[in-house]
């Protein structure tokens, strides 16, 4: 007698994290408890092809996303990006991600703005085959139409993921430290003291 063994599901969360926020733990929570996950993989960005911006250096960011996620346990940071000396491209950890795990369901969650651009990601088609996109609530319904038609054209490989509306950027939280404010509450305890401790975002 055989028994089917069902797939591992993993959820791959990246981002900057420059710096990791509530915002960030609380789409990690709606993923992990709407997908059922067995494992959420949390990337931070190592070079990144789209930012302008000069990201803080990557040890401090592990370091935040690793006290950040400390609660949650099916979260592992990955530091695999931040490994590379070239641009961080998601298809690239996504076939590492499936090299190393081919029998697993993979689940990218990605945030409303970051699906607007997503055809303008390198290799998107294949990202599609790769993993099944999982939005964090749905897109803006102003002007967003036509660029995010590609939800209508593959509606099978996208999901939409339930989140309370949270007002937290770390745009904002970079600017609020830069001007002395307090941004506990918007990161969370052990991120602002390490915050605090390396004297990081004082400068705008």
């Amino acid at each position: 007698m055989t028994h089917e063994v069902t797939p591992r599901r993993v959820g791959v969360l990246g981002g900057a994290f420059d710096p990791p926020h509530l915002a960030h733990l609380a789409l990690a929570q709606a993923a992990m408890a709407q997908l059922s996950l067995d494992e959420l993989r949390v990337i931070p960005t190592g070079q990144a092809w789209h930012k302008s911006r000069k990201l803080t250096d990557a040890a401090h960011r592990l370091s935040m996303v690793k006290l950040a996620f400390a609660g949650l346990a099916q979260a592992v940071v990955d530091a695999r990006e931040t490994q590379r000396h070239d641009p961080s491209y998601t298809i690239d950890t996504l076939n590492e991600l499936r090299a190393e795990m081919p029998a697993a369901e993979m689940f990218l969650i990605i945030g409303a703005d970051q699906a607007q651009s997503f055809t303008t990601w390198r290799a998107w088609q294949e990202i599609l085959q790769s993993a099944t996109i999982c939005v964090a609530g749905r897109p803006q319904s102003t002007g967003a139409s036509a660029e995010f038609g590609v939800e209508n054209a593959y509606s099978q490989r996208f999901l939409h993921l339930q989140m309370p509306a949270m007002a937290i950027s770390a745009t904002d939280i970079r600017s609020a430290i830069s001007s002395h404010q307090d941004v506990t509450a918007l990161v969370g305890e052990s991120v602002a003291r390490y915050i605090a401790a390396h004297h990081l975002y004082l400068i705008p």
